[in-house]
């Protein structure tokens, strides 16, 4: 059978995943989940116990979660090298670098702001604080990411890559959180502007808000989360 991703709206950072498919060029399809409400109900700890998106079903229907290593997966059958690099190359080494700092500090650092938008019954004191807080680390990670960016089309060179899908599901939440105008960190945000442009990445935005893009022709179609919990579940 076909991979299926299980990817989460709103603003989930798995909508690079989508993106990285359409790039990778192989047959799979789709699962859309409402992390508002789907996501946090028991039933959908039967395909992750963490409530979390992404999930990525493979071929053989083992279930893969965490970023990195439905990342791994897809990079390890990219024969084409269409969105990674010879694992032996520097390229690969320095790939699997920025996405690490992405999924980690760079992400990381959204979560008091997710956190104080999400507690209803939070003090507003208390919220405050976490604002605060998570404001200030997403500023700190944002100069450190700016610093790492080179003078290219896209992290690695002319052609987006997994770095690129990991980083552009995240990156808008800038904008979300109104943490800081984008214009602050400026190699940064011109490669926002080109990833947001990209087709694969307007396809994922699109199909994220309910659209129904038909994007490359590689998605063979959208699966019902019911229809996944109850063949996959555990």
């Amino acid at each position: 059978m076909d991979p299926i991703l299980l990817y989460g709206f709103p603003k989930g950072s798995s909508m690079g995943l989508v993106a990285a498919l359409e790039w990778l060029g192989k047959p799979y399809r789709l699962c859309r989940v409402d992390m508002m409400g789907e996501m946090r109900s028991p039933s959908y700890a039967r395909i992750n116990p963490r409530h979390e998106t992404p999930v990525f079903i493979t071929g053989q229907g083992e279930v893969l979660t965490e970023t990195m290593a439905i990342a791994a997966w897809l990079e390890a059958r990219d024969v084409e090298r269409r969105i990674s690099f010879d694992p032996l190359s520097r390229q690969a080494d320095r790939m699997h670098q920025l996405m690490a700092f992405v999924n980690t500090g760079f992400t990381g650092a959204f979560a008091p702001l997710w956190a104080a938008m999400e507690a209803e019954a939070m003090e507003p004191a208390a919220k405050s604080v976490l604002r605060a807080f998570g404001t200030a680390r997403v500023i700190e990670r944002h100069d450190k990411l700016e610093a790492m960016i080179e003078a290219r089309q896209f992290l690695l060179g002319e052609r987006p890559t997994l770095a690129d899908a990991v980083l552009v599901g995240v990156a808008r939440w800038l904008d979300f959180h109104a943490v800081a105008e984008s214009s602050r960190w400026p190699k940064l945000a011109a490669l926002r502007a080109r990833l947001e442009a990209d087709p694969a990445v307007l396809y994922a935005t699109a199909l994220e808000d309910g659209g129904s893009d038909p994007g490359t022709g590689s998605c063979t179609g959208h699966v019902a989360l019911a229809e996944l919990i109850a063949q996959f579940g555990k």
